[in-house]
């Protein structure tokens, strides 16, 4: 769990790094970057999140 949170933070800090490279330099590349980087930590989250849940769910025997 504490790498998912890792990956979290890390994941925050290269969007925020993106987005303020963008207002310096006004490249779209960067923006797109973040944009890109974000869409699709979002679906890991969402597949991380979803796997906790049937984890909790789900009867499993033993």
């Amino acid at each position: 769990m504490w790498l998912l949170r890792l990956l979290a933070v890390l994941t925050v800090i290269t969007v925020a790094s993106g987005v303020l490279a963008f207002l310096f330099t006004r490249d779209t590349r960067y923006l797109l970057f973040a944009w890109r980087l974000f869409r699709y930590s979002l679906i890991v989250a969402l597949l991380v999140f979803a796997l906790l849940i049937v984890e909790r769910v789900a009867i499993i025997p033993a």
